[in-house]
């Protein structure tokens, strides 16, 4: 399994939360505390908004325990919003195309979890990707085909009902080919203005997800104007061990996350 956190608030440099914290997105890479993976080495991705509509995108394959210029980075880019993610595989190479965020326009994708079974499904799953995003599909990953089967879904009109069409493929798909192995879905998904972030599981046991609001910003901002602006993290583990800072994601819900504002919804993800 893997790790991964994504912010939206004020401007901040992304090593405020990928490295300084006592339990960082850099150091759950090494040690993980609520993972089933404790090390996720294999490979890394950070993508961000800023000035562009399309994100920027840094991923490699090392440890991001061990990559100076993942640090490099996170000390001199400042965004808005950013989603950073450190990968354990499932079985797939250790290669840049796999690793998270994935890409396509102005949205990003990452995903903790994995489709069980996921070579008894791939076929079935490939030919349901809509033709005209299939040439852009460059790894091997059930998380990236899960991506790009959302895009086909409709999510420039109605997000959750992008997710439930899509998780209805992957669970007809399962059924179809006698998968007894779960789906496991933490992902979060992000159009540059608002973070979807989703936590379902076919067996009930979702991997953990937490998000917070009125975090602490007075050491990290720029301006004391800037306090006044909500930042919002939702993220696999808890960077420290505040309470009060967090809340739990109930299974089967959907986090949305705008204009400093957050909201968890119940999500139906009922196969008939």
């Amino acid at each position: 399994m893997c790790r991964w956190l994504a912010y939206s608030g004020p401007p901040i440099f992304p090593d405020t939360v990928l490295f300084r914290p006592e339990n960082s997105l850099i150091r759950q890479s090494l040690q993980a505390r609520e993972s089933r993976s404790v090390t996720n080495g294999d490979g890394f991705g950070v993508g961000w908004y800023r000035h562009h509509g399309k994100p920027g995108l840094f991923r490699d394959i090392h440890p991001a325990w061990n990559d100076e210029n993942l640090r490099s980075l996170a000390e001199q880019i400042q965004a808005r919003t950013f989603l950073a993610h450190v990968r354990a595989s499932t079985g797939t190479p250790t290669s840049r195309s796999n690793c998270h965020p994935f890409r396509h326009g102005n949205y990003l994708f990452m995903h903790n979890g994995q489709i069980g079974e996921f070579e008894k499904v791939r076929r079935d799953l490939m030919i349901a990707v809509r033709p005209d995003l299939f040439t852009n599909m460059k790894g091997a990953t059930d998380s990236e085909l899960f991506f790009h089967l959302l895009l086909g879904n409709g999510i420039e009109d109605d997000v959750p009902a992008a997710f439930a069409q899509t998780i209805k493929t992957v669970e007809e798909a399962r059924k179809a080919n006698n998968v007894s192995e779960p789906f496991l879905l933490t992902a979060a998904l992000c159009d540059g203005e608002t973070i979807y972030a989703i936590r379902y599981a076919s067996n009930n046991q979702p991997a953990s997800l937490y998000f917070g609001t009125d975090l602490p910003l007075s050491d990290i901002v720029n301006s004391p104007d800037d306090v006044q602006e909500k930042a919002i993290l939702i993220l696999s583990e808890p960077l420290e061990d505040i309470r009060e800072n967090r809340t739990d994601v109930p299974e089967n819900s959907l986090v949305v996350a705008a204009e400093n504002r957050a909201c968890i919804l119940p999500f139906d993800a009922t196969v008939s």
